[in-house]
């Protein structure tokens, strides 16, 4: 009997050291196994006389059920302690902020934004949108625009020139987004109310001048249209587009060759502390260029000056996006630096609307 203590001292202890299934399975094979201890003890009864084998077997019987308990025990013990480890291995700590996936990370530059805020004021009046190739031909972009032949916008510090093609023609990357309302005289009577939203191209390089950009111009050609039609349509814009009740606007006398009169808009503003805010204040800020389309663009589009009148605008999209989201350096905008996207950007289902505000 003795023997039979040891035996359970011995098999318990590994059980109950055993930290893992396969080391309980150790345990087990080496109590119950083909060549295990309590195994053996059990083979052994069928040797002895039926007195010693009714005393031996309930003591080794005895035995056998204690060692099993404990083998369903530490079992038991094992798989909760697994459970736990998957458990901690897996737990979601829900008071850390969700990741932002999908939709919810990307960010609207803020070009893409002032053109669609401008496209929705001016579809609000009416206007409809057009658009041209950047690769435009000198007669688009200079002549039938009443460019004199050695004007000096047809030079090449102004203007990208491509080679030359078999017929010995330049073509040349747009300078502005005029050959769109060329192209759109060309193909569509009156009346037309269009805006002309694009990348335009110079040779120029500083803080507020790259040699890619992007300008919006607007063209209305009827029979009635008038300065004074102009001056209701950019001042009912500059309220829009800047978010204000009212703005001062001023017109002074200019010259491009494409209208006349022509005329540089300047807007009223306040500046302090590095900040400019509209419709108040006592300063003045050039912010586009405007006037009557000259009759020779209206005769070069197969338009009677006689029946028709029109007006026209342009101002550079970079430019009215700095002045109302305060960018302070317009070559920012191309170098495609995530961290200022990701500050300056828009939401993408932040979609301008005139009633549910164009900034958001």
């Amino acid at each position: 009997m003795s023997d039979l203590a040891a035996l359970e001292r011995e098999t318990l202890a590994a059980i109950d050291a055993a930290n893992d299934e396969s080391a309980l399975e150790a345990a087990r094979v080496a109590a119950f196994g083909k060549k295990g201890a309590i195994s053996a003890l059990l083979a052994t009864l069928g040797k002895l006389s039926p007195d010693e084998r009714k005393a031996h077997g309930a003591a080794i019987n005895a035995l056998k059920d204690k060692v099993a308990q404990a083998l369903a025990a530490q079992r038991s013990v094992l798989k909760n302690a697994a459970l736990e480890a998957q458990l901690k291995r897996e737990t979601v700590d829900v008071t850390l902020p969700v990741r932002l996936v999908g939709i919810e990370t990307g960010r609207i530059h803020p070009i893409s934004q002032v053109m669609d805020e401008i496209v929705a004021i001016f579809a609000d009046m009416g206007f409809s949108v057009a658009e041209g190739p950047d690769i435009e031909t000198d007669d688009y972009n200079f002549t039938k625009l009443n460019f004199p032949p050695g004007h000096p916008a047809r030079e090449m510090h102004d203007t990208f020139f491509l080679a030359p093609d078999a017929d010995g023609e330049r073509k040349l990357l747009r300078t502005h987004t005029s050959p769109v309302q060329v192209r759109t005289m060309l193909k569509q009577k009156p009346p037309i109310r269009i805006i002309c939203p694009g990348r335009t191209y110079r040779r120029d390089a500083d803080q507020t001048h790259t040699p890619m950009f992007h300008q919006v111009e607007g063209l209305v050609v009827d029979d009635r249209a008038t300065l004074a039609n102009l001056k209701w349509v950019l001042e009912e814009f500059c309220k829009a587009f800047f978010e204000v009740p009212h703005v001062g606007m001023r017109f002074r006398p200019s010259y491009f060759p494409f209208t006349s009169p022509s005329l540089e808009v300047d807007i009223q503003c306040r500046r302090s502390g590095g900040e400019i805010r509209f419709g108040e204040g006592d300063d003045w800020l050039e912010i586009l260029g405007c006037g009557m389309v000259h009759p020779n663009v209206l005769s070069n589009c197969g338009i009677d000056p006689e029946d028709y009148q029109g007006f026209a605008w342009g101002m550079g999209l970079d430019r009215v996006a700095m002045l109302k989201y305060g960018l302070p350096d317009l070559r920012d905008f191309f170098d495609a630096d995530l961290r200022w996207i990701n500050h300056y950007g828009f939401k993408p289902l932040d979609i301008p609307t005139l009633a549910g505000g164009l900034s958001g």
